[in-house]
């Protein structure tokens, strides 16, 4: 049944090689809803209801995330390796959240106002990278703002090749600025703080003819924080043929362990690391230090070094 579903699912050669000879008979299924106590996902067939085993529950499986199901029951087999996942490290004694499974484009939405935050987007950009998906930085409300090309500007400079696209949400244009990764069988996700206008721009992305649109909310004039609406993770359609995630607004997240999201973040600093004098510099006091002399310098900024530290600190990942 493998070869017939169809490829605009996002299903690939990926997964196919996955399959044994003895599953030739089992529905691959792509999880388009994570609720508390269920799960339902798309098939050649159309949606069904996942039935777990006792022994799982809906906290181990993602949006996005292939598996194998009986077709006549909707029975789980087994769930297939992941291309890419996002997920949520948890706090204190909280477990790690899945936010989306296969996803190939993570839009790090921000929007060209007083929210706009540059070590918000760095934590974000480290959480994709690490994630091994590509990250794309869209900034929102751009007919709203006296000078969006300076959000622009600061955005690009985060991280190398990184795109950034500036848009309007709410207009047609967006689906333009977004199809290189919107096309058939693609599958993005968006995450950002709540108000940046991430369920308007689902909203544009799906259309109203392909699907049922997200709650939006308003902005907050004092501050230009907008209310949470997306409060879970779901799968959509776009017009392009390809898939998206919403997610709930996220406006602190926590990094741990993501030394390898981190040295592609701050590749300028990881490739001075090798000339320091001492191995384990931490770049802070020691002599013969080459990522300190590039701050002398001038050609390495002081506050990139310091958000640098402070996220690998809390990564765990210190010199």
């Amino acid at each position: 049944m493998a070869d017939r579903l169809p490829e605009r699912l996002g299903w690939s050669s990926f997964f196919a090689d996955q399959l044994a000879a003895d599953e030739a008979a089992l529905s691959p299924a792509r999880v388009d809803a994570v609720h508390r106590g269920r799960l339902t996902a798309l098939t050649v067939a159309g949606q069904i209801e996942i039935t777990l085993p006792a022994r799982d529950d809906t906290s181990q499986y993602a949006v996005g995330d292939w598996v194998l199901a009986d077709p006549v029951t909707g029975a789980l087999h087994r769930r297939l390796e992941r291309k890419a996942l996002l997920q949520r490290p948890g706090e204190g004694r909280r477990p790690t959240q899945l936010v989306a499974a296969n996803i190939d484009t993570l839009f790090i939405v921000a929007s060209c106002n007083a929210d706009f935050n540059i070590a918000r987007l760095e934590r974000y950009l480290a959480f994709a990278n690490d994630a091994g998906t590509e990250p794309v930085i869209v900034l929102t409300k751009a007919d709203t703002a006296d000078d969006a090309a300076a959000f622009e500007q600061q955005a690009a400079a985060l991280q190398r090749d990184l795109p950034v696209v500036t848009l309007n949400a709410r207009s047609a244009d967006a689906v333009v600025a977004l199809s290189p990764w919107c096309g058939a069988g693609a599958t993005v996700a968006l995450v950002g703080s709540s108000g940046v206008g991430k369920s308007t721009l689902v909203n544009t992305l799906v259309g109203v003819a392909w699907g049922e649109r997200q709650l939006t909310g308003g902005v907050r004039e004092a501050d230009a924080k907008g209310r949470h609406t997306t409060t879970s993770r779901s799968l959509h359609a776009m017009q392009g043929g390809g898939w998206v995630i919403d997610t709930p607004g996220i406006r602190t997240l926590h990094l741990k362990d993501m030394a390898e999201g981190l040295d592609i973040l701050f590749a300028e600093i990881t490739e001075l690391a090798p000339s320091c004098k001492f191995r384990n510099c931490t770049h802070d006091h020691e002599p013969g230090c080459a990522v300190r002399a590039a701050v002398a310098a001038g050609t390495l900024d002081p506050e990139r070094l310091a958000r640098w530290r402070k996220l690998q600190t809390e990564s765990g990942g210190g010199r």
